[in-house]
């Protein structure tokens, strides 16, 4: 997959170019050449190859990004699955003190080392599954202290797993039970203490907020998003996911560069997203898990010049999942993606929604030697032959990561 300045959009999704007999040049861990194997042998005629690695027809792609989780989390929520098959819904296990609020307590119980280990599992997982970026939210820590505490395990994981780390703050995922009834006190602590704190010790790049129904309104996320902006942070923001907000018209107006979710935007927010550029990143197996109805309208999004995006959006509540394969599969079954369209959405338009597509999402020369060789000889295998690993080889910055779905 060749890169541009931009995410594709429309048409440009289903492009993957694709070459028969290809083959890929590394040095110093960055992409060298790409091209048919000849054309690349004619470019590195003379040179030294210190190794060769034959994917033996196998399918070759960039590595994948999951550009929407929230890894590092304390304790597993198995004991909801009863009350989401008895009808009870997401927003309601929430008001009850349930949902990311009982999350947040397993987090702030949880040591630093606890939740490093716990999220290393994860990343091995990911990367097993052929990831090789991903995006890690915080959000359930709720308080200063633990939120940086969250920030700080997913800076360590970035300095000592393959896995490439891009940190997302999140303050704003919910109101913590100790600010029931004052979540606008709870938003000047986002503003006031928490931003200012993050960025003074540069542990996210991104700020998001859940812009919801009984979460933060769209004024009360304008205010965050506004302020995280002036500190020089870029935007993010969970828009619409149960109810239509406006959170997509939020993301258009401040310039998010992605708005995540959106099951219930409007054409009207896809609109506004189109005209500044923000990309869609929707979560259908969140939709999936929560068994939900509808599913984010990918393909209307798609026909109105939205760059789409998928991923795991890996929680232990709505979607505890680290495959990003079976994504891919519900991207085509449930949002109605094309194999070659969730391809583009898992590599160079994920790169755009993190702000990394400069180095990741795309095999090219100049960019770093992230990329996948599949157990399978097409595209369309991977999300048609489901609920298996096809990887076989991961290789991440020029070094092989994962030999025969094995970790090296």
């Amino acid at each position: 997959m060749q890169g541009e300045a931009g995410p594709r959009t429309g048409s440009a999704m289903a492009q993957v170019g694709e070459i028969t007999g290809g083959a890929v040049a590394i040095a110093d861990g960055t992409v060298y050449a790409v091209g048919t194997e000849d054309e690349v042998r004619a470019q590195i005629a003379g040179m030294t190859v210190a190794q060769e690695l034959d994917a033996e027809g196998r399918l070759v792609t960039p590595g994948l990004i999951d550009a929407h989780t929230h890894l590092v989390h304390g304790g597993s929520r198995e004991h909801e699955l009863d009350l989401k098959l008895k009808g009870v819904s997401y927003l309601d296990i929430l008001a009850s003190g349930g949902g990311i609020l009982s999350t947040v307590r397993s987090t702030r119980q949880a040591t630093e080392q606890e939740l490093y280990d716990k999220a290393r599992r994860s990343l091995d997982m990911m990367l097993l599954q052929g990831m090789t970026t991903v995006e890690a939210k915080s959000g359930y820590g709720l308080t200063l202290e633990d939120e940086l505490k969250q920030l700080a395990v997913a800076r360590s994981l970035n300095e000592t797993h393959p896995v490439e780390l891009v940190s997302t703050f999140m303050g704003a995922h919910a109101v913590p039970e100790e600010y029931k009834g004052r979540a606008d006190e709870y938003v000047d602590l986002v503003i006031n203490v928490m931003l200012p704190e993050v960025k003074r010790q540069g542990l996210a790049q991104f700020c998001d907020v859940f812009c919801e129904h009984g979460v933060f309104t769209v004024a009360q996320s304008r205010k965050i998003l506004t302020a995280a902006k002036e500190l020089g942070f870029g935007i993010k923001i969970h828009a619409d996911e149960i109810e239509p907000m406006g959170g997509a018209q939020l993301a258009g107006e401040l310039g998010c560069i992605s708005a995540e979710h959106l099951l219930a935007a409007t054409d009207e927010g896809f609109a506004a997203m189109q005209q500044a550029g923000t990309v869609a990143v929707c979560l259908p197996a969140t939709s999936f898990n929560l068994r939900l109805k509808t599913h984010a309208r990918a393909r209307r999004m798609i026909e109105m010049g939205v760059p789409v995006a998928i991923s795991t959006d890996y929680n232990p509540g709505s979607s505890p999942t680290e495959s990003i394969q079976l994504v891919m599969t519900l991207g085509c079954l449930n949002l109605g993606l094309t194999p070659e369209e969730v391809m583009t959405a898992v590599t160079v338009n994920a790169a755009h929604a993190i702000g990394k597509a400069d180095v990741v999402g795309s095999l090219e020369a100049g960019k770093q030697a992230d990329l996948v060789i599949f157990n399978a000889t097409n595209l369309a295998y991977l999300p048609y032959h489901f609920g298996i690993n096809h990887v076989n080889t991961v290789v991440k910055r020029g070094l092989v990561v994962v030999a025969e779905g094995q970790l090296v």
